[in-house]
């Protein structure tokens, strides 16, 4: 069985089963119903090798929001686009992934950012060792992580910090030099759970 076939009957059977999952980073009751949530995407793109790994993206240290984070591709959703054609052109975008080259699975749980973003992320295959161009604007390097490793729950910390006056709770991956926090790590957890990789 292909990775695409196994991630798609993953998915499928993930869907209907009883699960904790992480829906953003407001703690419940902190969003107004009339709150309006600004839709986003992000591409999940999977290596299809041997032992797939995942594309990361470290932001500039120049970005006004979230500089230096580690991140997905991805960005808004623009007029008239759907959330895979966002995530396709965010990634096209920021690291010069082509379009053509993604086999898109389909879209996991989406997540709320305390910045005020729906994020949906978009699941796909591509194939393995493309060469990526980094945004200068918005990219400082493109990484690969093995999907092993970050759907290993043993490697998803909890961890707590004060924000505004409360605590903030929240999941953080630590993969040699980098680390992986906040929204990123939540979609990530939230894949885990859906997966259940072996």
């Amino acid at each position: 069985m292909s990775l695409a076939e196994r991630l798609t009957a993953a998915l499928a059977k993930g869907a209907g089963a009883h699960m904790i999952l992480l829906t953003g980073d407001q703690h419940d009751g902190d969003l107004a119903a009339t709150d309006t949530l600004l839709p986003a995407a992000v591409l999940i793109a999977v290596t299809d090798r041997a032992d797939p790994g995942v594309i990361l993206t470290q932001r500039t240290d120049t970005m006004t929001r979230h500089p230096g984070q580690i991140a997905f591709p991805g960005g808004r959703i623009d007029p008239g686009e759907d959330v895979i054609t966002a995530a396709l052109r965010e990634a096209e975008e920021e690291i010069a992934l082509p379009r053509n080259q993604v086999r898109v699975i389909g879209e996991a749980d989406s997540y709320r950012t305390i910045t005020g973003f729906q994020v949906t992320p978009v699941i796909g295959v591509i194939p393995p060792d493309l060469i990526f161009t980094p945004s200068e604007a918005e990219v400082a390097s493109v990484f690969e992580v093995p999907l092993a490793f970050l759907l290993d729950e043993a490697n998803h910390v909890e961890a707590t910090l004060e924000w505004q006056g409360r605590d903030r709770h929240y999941y953080e991956i630590l993969w040699n030099e980098r680390r992986i926090w906040g929204a990123t790590a939540a979609m990530i957890v939230n894949l885990a759970r859906r997966l259940r990789w072996s």
